[in-house]
């Protein structure tokens, strides 16, 4: 008897140091005996696409870097030239304690447009006569437009700016798009009537060189 009640207390006694060894205490820095990484979360302060007239100064407003509730430490690549017109791209960078970056893009347009071209709004669709295939134009600033899928190719979802500067005259100046490559325009028609159309070459490698007529709706 005296036997088996031993037995009974050496096998408690183990079971409490196995358990004590694998005891499992979760916290926001730990999940058992493995750390918690926490990757870096990047937070643009302002707009991601921001506008500046030509000849004033443009003022970064940079962003939020976030490991966990801590700040970090980012830098920025680019730079913007507010006495030229022309898209740029600043390009926000973090890395965490674990050495793991993140990334973010921020757009800045330098742009000069004459009254009469403030004034205008070519916002809408438009369909590419070859194929049926829509683009859409959005008026972010005075001549200045967010258009998704220029080359009115199907399947993309392509977003470049177009500026009408002066009148009905439209350009794509040279930019990077979302695959990195660079994408302009030439031979730009802009036409008011019935219809309403455009049509232009779209200049980038993975475009055909023909030109491209599109028709308002």
């Amino acid at each position: 008897m005296k036997k088996n009640i031993f037995l009974l207390h050496a096998l408690t006694a183990l079971l409490l140091v196995a358990c004590n060894k694998y005891d499992v205490h979760n916290t926001d820095e730990q999940v058992g005996n493995s750390r918690v990484t926490h990757f870096p979360v990047l937070t643009l302060k302002g707009d991601q696409y921001m506008l500046v007239s030509l000849g004033t100064t443009f003022m970064d407003p940079g962003i939020t870097a976030k490991e966990g509730p801590a700040d970090i430490a980012y830098t920025t690549s680019g730079s913007v030239n507010s006495n030229a017109e022309g898209i740029y791209t600043l390009t926000y960078t973090a890395v965490n304690k674990d050495g793991f970056p993140a990334s973010i893009v921020r757009t800045v347009i330098v742009y000069s447009t004459e009254s009469g071209a403030a004034a205008n709004d070519l916002s809408g669709t438009y369909v590419r006569s070859s194929n049926g295939v829509a683009s859409t134009w959005s008026k972010i600033g005075p001549g200045v437009y967010l258009v998704l899928n220029p080359g009115g190719a199907p399947g993309f979802t392509t977003k470049a700016i177009v500026f009408n500067p002066a009148g009905s005259t439209i350009h794509m100046p040279s930019q990077s798009i979302d695959d990195g490559s660079t994408m302009t325009t030439s031979d730009e028609v802009y036409t008011v009537g019935s219809p309403t159309k455009y049509v232009w070459r779209i200049l980038n490698p993975g475009y055909g060189p023909g030109l491209r007529t599109f028709v308002k709706q």
